[in-house]
């Protein structure tokens, strides 16, 4: 029988789905934060750094990152992500202050 507790959280499955659906962010020495999530709204902010950021290919990542993750993910509507640069959309997330978030461990 399965429990609440046996149901992994937001930001539980978020992680699992970089490190299973995007092993070259890692490959190519490159990274991935969460930044933020709001489960109220299914929004979340994504940040990719290290060798990701000034990547050639980065913008296709992101745009297969934040297609997939809505897809896979039910309690997710929307992404925001970023390479370096700034979001889509707010920065600083919905609490309307920088966040600091640990790495993705990959």
């Amino acid at each position: 029988m399965s429990t609440e507790a046996d149901t992994p959280d937001v930001r539980s499955k978020i992680t699992l789905f970089l490190t299973r659906n995007f092993p070259q962010i890692a490959m190519h020495g490159g990274d991935a934060a969460i930044e933020d999530i709001n489960e109220d709204t299914g929004e979340v902010w994504i940040r990719l750094g290290g060798m990701c950021s000034g990547c050639g290919i980065s913008p296709m990542t992101i745009q297969a990152i934040r297609h997939r993750m809505v897809m896979e993910i039910d309690e997710i509507n929307e992404v925001y992500a970023t390479a370096g640069g700034g979001f889509e959309y707010d920065p600083f997330g919905p609490q309307g202050e920088e966040q600091d978030y640990p790495e993705v461990p990959f």
